[in-house]
């Protein structure tokens, strides 16, 4: 069973930084998606992709997953850069 670990990204519709500071605990699917033949959904057996575990830090995230035998990846966060940029500058 594998996980990955990452902190939780900035919704394109959100302005605040609310629940930025969360990491998540995401489990990889063990097996492929495939159409149900009467409905036409995709779905599988598999119910462990549907747990999400949220902790407040990385080190609480990777020692949940160390004691509990899961092999976890972490996604770094990449660094927010802001454009600073004024009204002004649109007539230079």
């Amino acid at each position: 069973m594998s996980a990955r670990i990452y902190q939780r990204p900035k919704n394109a519709m959100q302005s605040g930084k609310a629940l930025l500071d969360q990491w998540i605990l995401d489990f990889a699917p063990a097996e492929a998606r495939k159409p149900d033949p009467l409905m036409g959904w995709s779905g599988s057996g598999d119910t462990q992709t549907q747990v999400q575990l949220r902790f407040a830090t990385m080190a609480e995230a990777q020692a949940y997953a160390a004691k509990h035998g899961i092999a976890a990846t972490v996604h770094a966060t990449p660094p927010r850069r802001l454009k600073l940029q004024s009204y002004a500058d649109n007539f230079r």
